[in-house]
Order: structure tokens, then sequence, then C-alpha cells
């Protein structure tokens, strides 16, 4: 299937959905009290693209989300690296983050809000939280994908670690380091969302909060849908960058 025909099907699957929600509320299926039809939510979205509250608030999530994301993706990388090379290093400290990463992170929120507040810092450092273990695992297999003759090859011509890490192993695992960065990025991005939702005074998941605890179903679901579709634009965004660093593997 071509790019456009499956882009196509895709907006043909996202439109029917769309067309099932408005005739559930329309039918009485759903309770448009509660679930307020597409019809309503979506011009609804579109004026808070214009509204400068909402915009203020949905850079406050951006920026939170971005900066913990260039602060994580290098650490996350670089722990990752150092256990799937190194056979001592490994041993000792997967197990801890292969265990810790099937916990859910939710459960340590009061721990942040404890040590940083309720303010920029916590969410940043929640939003980091929530990505660096998939970015370490994404890494670690990464790592461990590297062929032995490369390094071989290497060391037999007198290559130095860094040069391992630089001309081998980074070239080697960046296809499967992009998808972890992906992935990272959309548990950066949910994280940073709870903790506003869970206690903040600014962001776009305070107001998703404050406006489901009021309420407001059609507000409720617009900022629903513009936290998805940020989401969506970044996953897109990366997936596209790792189809294109990871051409030459077909």
């Amino acid at each position: 299937m071509k790019n456009a025909e499956r882009l196509l099907a895709q907006l043909a699957i996202v439109a029917a959905m769309f067309l099932f929600w408005e005739m559930a509320v329309r039918t009485g299926l759903a309770n448009a009290r509660i679930v307020p039809p597409p019809s309503e939510v979506l011009p609804r979205t579109i004026m808070m693209l214009g509204d400068p509250v909402v915009l203020h608030n949905l850079w406050i999530t951006s920026a939170q989300v971005m900066l913990a994301f260039v602060l994580v993706a290098p650490i996350g990388v670089a722990i990752g690296l150092l256990l799937g090379e190194s056979d001592y290093f490994g041993r000792a400290f997967k197990p801890f983050f292969f265990f810790v990463a099937s916990v859910p992170k939710s459960v340590f929120l009061p721990v942040f809000i404890l040590a940083f507040g309720i303010g920029f810092t916590q969410k940043v450092a929640f939003g980091m939280f929530q990505a660096i273990f998939v970015l370490v695992i994404s890494a670690i297999a990464a790592a461990e994908s590297v062929s032995p003759d490369y390094l071989k090859m290497a060391r037999a011509y007198g290559a130095s670690r860094r040069q391992l890490y630089i001309d081998i192993y980074l070239p080697a695992m960046l296809p499967v380091i992009v998808e972890g960065l992906r992935l990272g990025m959309i548990f950066n991005i949910t994280g940073v969302l709870f903790a506003e939702m869970y206690v903040s005074r600014a962001g776009l998941g305070h107001l998703v909060s404050t406006w489901g605890m009021s309420f407001q179903m059609v507000n409720l679901f617009a900022g629903i849908l513009l936290a998805a579709s940020l989401s969506i634009a970044v996953n897109e965004l990366l997936r596209w960058y790792e189809n294109r660093v990871g051409a030459w593997r077909g």
C-alpha cells in the first residue's frame, strides 16, 4: 500500500469514528450531557487555538515536555549504551531498570511533589522519570544488537573506546534509539500531563482537570483532542525520522 493510500485509509477510519460518535449522541445511545457530539467539540477545539489563555497553558506544557525530553534523552541513551556494552555493569544494573520499568510510575508522583513542589521543575522531573526507563531499555537492546564482528574488526585496527562508541555503536544503534526516543516521548508527555492534572496551577493538563471538575464537558473533550493532537504530531514526526535513519537497513 502506497503512503497516500495508507494516509487516506487512516483518515477514513478517523472520520468513521467521529461519525459513529456523532450518531451515538444523536440517537441517544450516548448521553449528550456527558459525551457532547463532535459537531460541538471540534468547533470548540478550533476556537481554543485562538484563545490566549489556552495557548499560554499549551505553551507551558510544550515547554515542560521539550525540556524534559532534551534533558532525559542523552542521559537515557548514555546509561543504556553503558549497560548494553559492559557485561559487568549490565549484570549489576539491568535488573533494576527492568524491575522499575514494570511499576506504574504514577505511584511515585507524591514523592516528586514532596521533593520539587508543584511548580515547573516537578513536572519536568516527573516527565523525565516517566521516559528514562523506556530510553534505557531501548538503548540496551540497541547496543546488544551491534554485530560483534564490527567491534572485533575495529579493535583489530586499534580503535579506542571513544571511537567504538562514535563510529560503531551510535551509527548502528541509531534506528533503534530513535524508536526508543519516540516511545519515550509519549511517556514523557503522559507524565507531564498527569502531573499537571494531579496538582498544578498551569498547563494543558491543569485546564483539562479544571474543566472536568466543573463539568464543562465540551471544553473537556476539546482539551483532550488538543492533548491527543500534540502527542500524535510529535509521534509522527519522530516516526518519520525513524524511518529515514533506518531506511539503510532495508
